[in-house]
């Protein structure tokens, strides 16, 4: 069992392998999505477990549009589907739900459920479950922009008033503890554009593990693959 004082505060983990997981079966890719979501909700129960304060996990990116029609209306069904199954769920474990993301170009069905899960979960005290759907770190960079120039034009900031600070309370997940830790599974070793401001500081750690493959065992690893380095933040720490 990891001690409790080696527990990051938050884990950010992108997702990646449910398609060439089917592949591997001779399956739809659609078969990995779903065998993904059943790796969700172990990888939500573990972190509950183990003490995690906040996990964001990166299900829909707003490049993902540019897949298949039908690749991305199963995603989206399967969406509706995991959110009216496991809210009871996240409910009864304490759990508050959080969706960052451009969700206006979900169908209204989906923004309706988002609303009345969010809505339902808003003061669950527990683990933070930020979904990242229809997101990408350039748009939340950009969207924080655009808030700040509408603050100046309402003169209700000012441009010298501008700085990492007023730029950050308006980046997602503001409020919530630093991401320590970003995990990416599937052997790909890149960001793709996820939580671009949020994650400056932030251990990454790559796995070759598919994501319908990721088990508690899996986010053990990572972890003490984490605290087995020496975050800096840019400073200079005598040995």
């Amino acid at each position: 069992m990891i001690q409790q004082t080696l527990i990051p505060h938050h884990i950010a983990i992108i997702m990646d392998g449910n398609g060439r997981w089917a592949k591997n079966r001779n399956q739809l890719r659609a078969v990995g999505h779903r065998a993904g979501l059943k790796a969700v909700r172990k990888t939500v129960q573990h972190a509950r477990m183990i003490g995690v304060k906040a996990l964001t996990l990166y299900a829909f990116s707003s490049e993902n549009w540019k897949r298949p029609e039908q690749e991305v209306s199963s995603l989206m069904s399967l969406f509706v589907y995991a959110l009216n199954r496991e809210a009871k769920d996240l409910h009864k474990h304490n759990i508050r739900l959080n969706i960052i993301g451009d969700t206006s170009r979900f169908p209204i069905q989906l923004q309706a459920m988002i609303d009345k899960i969010q809505t339902m979960t808003c003061r669950n005290s527990g683990l933070i479950l930020n979904i990242a759907a229809n997101y990408g770190g350039r748009w939340d960079i950009t969207h924080a922009i655009k808030n700040i120039i509408a603050k100046v034009e309402s003169n209700d900031l000012t441009i010298d008033e501008i700085n990492e600070d007023i730029i950050n309370n308006e980046i997602s997940l503001y409020e919530q503890p630093a991401i320590d830790l970003v995990i990416r599974t599937g052997g790909e070793h890149r960001i793709s554009n996820f939580l671009l401001w949020q994650i400056a500081y932030s251990e990454l750690y790559f796995t070759d593990i598919l994501w319908p493959d990721f088990d508690r065992d899996s986010l053990d690893k990572a972890i003490l693959a984490f605290n087995k380095r020496e975050r800096r933040f840019g400073q200079v720490i005598d040995s």
